[in-house]
């Protein structure tokens, strides 16, 4: 797994997320988004990452990475629904997305350093 990869992929999400919200023309799906299964990380995560399931990294990994996904899908699904959805209050510091991103990558950095020296 390329997890620098990983945490840039989750980071322009926020970018994605910016631009639908401007625009919500609905080419973001929330039944897409909303699983955590079907990105590069989260194949790994249930694929190859399960060596690593006994590591409190990979579980902290895990939860995190599903919780980003809710988040980012939740944004989607109210721009979606005509919500009057600014972009501070949805992807903002303070917002969900942004905490769950935060948590994310963190989380992607210490499974990195774990796989590491498990390697």
């Amino acid at each position: 797994m390329d997890f620098d990869t990983a945490i840039r992929a989750h980071s322009d999400w926020k970018l994605k997320l910016s631009a639908y919200l401007r625009s919500p023309n609905g080419t973001l799906k929330v039944a897409d988004i909303q699983v955590d299964n079907m990105c590069a990380l989260g194949k790994w995560i249930y694929s190859d990452g399960v060596k690593f399931k006994d590591m409190p990294e990979y579980q902290k990994l895990k939860a995190e990475h599903a919780m980003f996904h809710k988040a980012a899908a939740d944004v989607v699904r109210k721009a979606d629904s005509g919500q009057s959805t600014n972009e501070d209050t949805a992807i903002g510091g303070k917002s969900e997305f942004a905490r769950s991103s935060t948590q994310v990558v963190m989380a992607i950095l210490a499974m990195k350093n774990k796989a590491a020296t498990a390697a």
